[in-house]
């Protein structure tokens, strides 16, 4: 470790001179120099910017229009969502849980499916924030909440077929 230390020192050259006279004077009087304040206060920029993003918050929240859900309609449709929402999460994780390099094409092939049911939905939403309460749209969106649970009911039977090939219409061969 010394002759690392050596052979560092001697190859670098350092500036070994003595510091000009009057050096430790100079600075020592800096040192003792009052602190300057600077007459710039940030705090009005920083009341300047709260200002302009509560006014931000506000305008945003106030221009948005509240996009109408089923739910939103009455009791009864947001018991239809909420039954239709929990039944697809559950199937889609029981759908993940049986994923498999054997059921990977199904799989994807139902996920792109319910998808394009789901941009189809987003429509249907936005149709009914626009046009409101009109009866072939809310059953066209309940239609749509049933095609995503039959695609999901049909790829859970062709992994079940798939994973158990001797199952034919509930019977087992044997």
């Amino acid at each position: 470790m010394e002759d690392k230390l050596h052979q560092f020192f001697s190859e670098n050259e350092f500036d070994l001179q003595e510091p000009h006279s009057g050096h430790f004077e100079r600075f020592e009087r800096k040192l003792n120099l009052p602190k300057r304040t600077q007459k710039t206060s940030w705090k009005w920029l920083s009341v300047a910017a709260s200002v302009v993003l509560i006014l931000g918050f506000w305008l945003g929240s106030n221009h948005q229009k509240k996009q109408l859900e089923l739910a939103d309609i009455s009791p009864k449709m947001e018991e239809v969502q909420n039954y239709f929402v929990s039944s697809i999460r559950q199937e889609l994780k029981t759908l993940e849980k049986n994923r498999s390099l054997d059921t990977e094409t199904i799989i994807e092939n139902a996920l792109d499916q319910l998808e394009e049911l789901e941009e189809e939905y987003q429509t249907f939403l936005k149709e009914l924030t626009k046009n409101g309460n009109q009866r072939k749209l809310i059953s066209a969106m309940i239609k749509n909440y049933q095609e995503r649970l039959n695609i999901l009911e049909s790829t859970l039977q062709q992994i079940e077929q798939i994973k158990n090939p001797n199952l034919l219409n509930n019977e087992v061969y044997i």
